[in-house]
């Protein structure tokens, strides 16, 4: 062979070699990386039980009675939904969109892949809903960092997206990536994002919203809907383009739906917003105790805000929706009234005192809050701090008509905030104890406080029934007993008393008889004396007790006018006693905790106990019966007349059904109260000022009828309104056993024979 021949053949294969070498590299390279990848030289892959188990953190859900999302408590707020959770329509959706060979690949798709290196289509990206699932949960972004480093980000993403697909299935993994997807506005995975943008739950989408909520998959920040809401209308165009192509939907129906508006029913979750904003606080709180209380398997401790627990309530989201709404509406126009009668006064809000003890409450305040606190700890003067409590600042405050944007002085502020009439509101089954609704203010955002369950007032009149039922459990007394309607004094030394008591009238009328039911009806205070003569504070205050009061009792004379200071929900709970047949049964808020997988953890029912007799009870019903029969609850059965244009009650209720009921209202109108029965759901109301020196100046406007009644008017009116609370319109079922207390007046007094009382002597 030639010297030249050789050097050819030499030449070729140089070449053939070449040839080879670049054409192995790639591949070779690539299984190189791949490898190396495995072998976690780059960064740790999960592990079998990671990829069994994905953590991620979970909120933890308060669910209603009837079913409804409550709140949660959470770090992100994400709660896992179920494949059957979903809309058939929003898997589909998600794949048309996103990977639309999802179902024939194995997590990498290589003809999407190629399609993207070499740019040879318009739609779609190299990355399956797999690969992007794997990104979201083992993988992080990765910023200043080598091209190697971002090449085997990507590796890791395919090993982790095919062993996502060994272990799951395909509807799991759609699943699991619509539960990991942050949808923004603390809305993280689908069953935040419906409810967060539309109101609803995932199975109840329509096609146009779960088109929107795809469309922000891509970029959730820039197809937002809220700030960019044509970029989200483009965008969910370009789903209804990728549904069309996938043959979801004809030509013409897509070009329907884009002509929808976004539709947003915007309603952000957040622990100062939403449905029962003062429940959940307690419930946080209590919670808190729970977890401390009940330690995991391993012996560490549930986290409240991470671990996916569910707690099942007995709050009505509807019932809790309408008590909100009647709140809302009575109290907005209560505090128009309530600015009209004290403007122009000089020590407004406040009554009977001097300017300088106005100065003083305020001062009061200015020290108890947190900005006061917050510059003393800073070191700053007392002086100083005085300049800035009095230098006006741009705030945002508090009005029924919508927050306002001001100018003031935190000072100013102080007294504005002491102008408003609060309230506390509570409903309860009295046959289960399952508390319905909770309302503890007006906003949650502003007023902290929990006027339902934290706060205590006196209750006035509507501790007299627990007078009345002493007397009956003693005396066996019936509502027709006639007293006279005289000044009944307790004398002086009497259980401790160092001067004559001598409880007047609020009409301060008197003169003749009238019978016990007529007495509580019109909570004439001689009556509710002279029983008090009967019995002595001490069974009085024992009886409370045993119907769930909590707090202390005073065991004196005076607690029969409600001097007692006691919660919403202490008074609520001890007139399950009436409405049960004699039996007190505790409010409860919560009937099972869960964890993320479904095991109970605990379930919760009442504590109950008999204090009266069937037949006791139901005497006490008969005298709450007439005070919306005749008495000062009255204006329930109003249907015109002086109600009908009343600037505080806007309209007449014209309930027919039987109501039992008791008004109450404290010294100077501090405090006004209602407390409302029915067969199956006791509601209380208290309402006040703040400072109990802030008050309507006249009773008309400051009783309990007037500032509380309306509420619970309000509320059971949107109640029977809605048949599915089964909120009860019945009469109050008699006992079996025939009555040994006669009710019936006419009955009553052909059978007495001059055995009326005349004098109130110690029996």
């Amino acid at each position: 062979m030639s010297k030249a021949k050789k050097s050819v053949d030499n030449d070729f294969r140089k070449w053939v070699r070449a040839f080879w070498i670049l054409a192995l590299m790639p591949p070779l390279g690539l299984g190189l990386m791949l490898f190396l990848t495995w072998s976690e030289l780059f960064y740790p892959l999960p592990s079998t039980e990671d990829i069994a188990n994905p953590k991620s953190f979970l909120a933890s859900q308060i669910v209603s009675s009837d079913g409804d999302l409550l709140g949660t408590f959470y770090r992100e707020n994400r709660t896992h939904a179920e494949f059957r959770d979903l809309h058939p329509d929003l898997p589909k959706i998600l794949v048309a969109t996103e990977d639309e060979r999802f179902y024939e690949h194995s997590g990498i798709d290589f003809k999407s892949l190629a399609r993207a290196i070499g740019k040879l289509g318009k739609n779609g990206g190299g990355s399956t809903l797999s690969q992007q699932l794997a990104k979201q949960l083992f993988t992080e972004d990765f910023e200043n960092v080598s091209l190697i480093e971002r090449v085997s980000q990507k590796f890791g993403e395919w090993i982790i997206a095919t062993r996502l697909e060994k272990r799951y299935t395909k509807e799991e993994i759609i699943v699991l990536y619509l539960n990991q997807v942050d949808f923004i506005y603390d809305a993280v995975g689908i069953n935040s994002a419906a409810q967060t943008y539309f109101g609803v739950s995932p199975d109840s989408l329509q096609m146009h919203e779960s088109a929107m909520l795809v469309g922000m998959v891509k970029n959730p920040v820039l197809y937002n809907p809220k700030r960019f809401p044509e970029n989200a209308m483009n965008r969910r165009n370009v789903v209804f383009n990728q549904m069309h192509r996938n043959g979801l939907i004809t030509r013409e129906e897509s070009d329907s739906l884009k002509q929808l508006p976004l539709g947003l029913s915007y309603n952000r979750t957040s622990h100062n917003e939403g449905l029962a904003p003062y429940f959940r606080e307690y419930l946080r709180s209590y919670m808190s105790q729970w977890i401390l209380e009940h330690p995991k398997a391993d012996g560490s401790n549930y986290n409240l805000y991470t671990d996916g627990i569910k707690i099942y309530t007995t709050i009505d989201s509807r019932m809790q929706r309408y008590a909100e709404e009647a709140v809302t509406e009575h109290m907005s126009n209560l505090q128009r009234v309530f600015y009209q009668k004290e403007k122009g006064r000089r020590t407004a809000p406040f009554h009977n005192v001097t300017s300088e003890e106005v100065d003083r409450i305020l001062n009061q305040a200015k020290r108890r809050s947190q900005y006061y606190k917050a510059l003393k700890k800073r070191g700053m003067s007392a002086d100083s701090i005085d300049v800035v409590f009095n230098t006006a600042k741009p705030m945002t405050v508090f009005s029924w008509n919508g927050d306002i944007d001001t100018l003031m002085s935190p000072m100013d502020s102080i007294r504005y905030y002491k102008h408003f009439y609060q309230t506390g509101m509570m409903s309860v089954e009295p046959q289960t104890g399952f508390v319905k609704a909770w309302v503890g203010g007006n906003d949650y955002r502003y007023f902290k406080y929990d006027h339902a369950k934290q706060g205590k007032r006196q209750v006035g009149s509507t501790f007299k029934p627990f007078v009345y039922a002493t007397a009956i459990k003693q005396k066996h007394f019936s509502p027709c007993l006639e007293v006279p309607n005289v000044l009944t004094c307790i004398e002086e030394g009497t259980w401790g008393l160092q001067d004559d008591w001598c409880p007047r009238n609020s009409d301060d009328e008197y003169g003749g008889k009238v019978t016990l039911k007529y007495g509580l009806a019109n909570s004439m205070n001689t009556i509710t004396t002279y029983l008090m003569k009967q019995t002595g504070p001490i069974a009085v205050s024992r009886l409370a007790k045993s119907m769930g009061v909590k707090s202390e009792i005073p065991e004196v004379p005076s607690i029969a006018l409600g001097t007692v200071d006691l919660s919403v929900y202490e008074m609520v709970g001890t007139y399950t006693t009436f409405a049960n047949k004699g039996i007190y049964t505790e409010p409860i808020m919560i009937t099972r905790i869960e964890d993320k997988n479904g095991v109970v953890l605990e379930e919760f029912v009442p504590m109950t106990r008999e204090v009266m007799s069937e037949e006791d009870a139901y005497v006490v019903v008969d005298l709450l019966r007439g005070v919306t029969q005749g008495g000062t609850g009255t204006r329930l059965r109003s249907k015109g007349g002086r109600y009908l244009n009343d600037v505080v009650t806007g309209f007449p209720y014209g309930f027919e059904n039987e109501i039992c009921g008791k008004t109450g209202t404290t010294q100077n109108n501090s405090d006004g109260w209602f407390m409302g029965m029915v067969p199956n759901l006791i509601t209380g109301v208290w309402t006040g000022c703040e400072d109990r020196s802030a008050h309507f100046g006249a009773t008309y406007y400051g009783q309990g009828a007037t500032t509380a009644l309306p509420i619970w008017a309000l509320y059971m009116k949107k109640c029977y309104a809605d048949p599915k609370t089964q909120v009860s319109k019945q009469p109050f079922e008699k006992p079996e056993n025939p009555l040994s207390i006669e009710l019936d007046c006419g009955k009553y007094n052909s059978t007495q024979s001059g055995e009326d009382i005349e004098d109130p002597e110690f029996l």
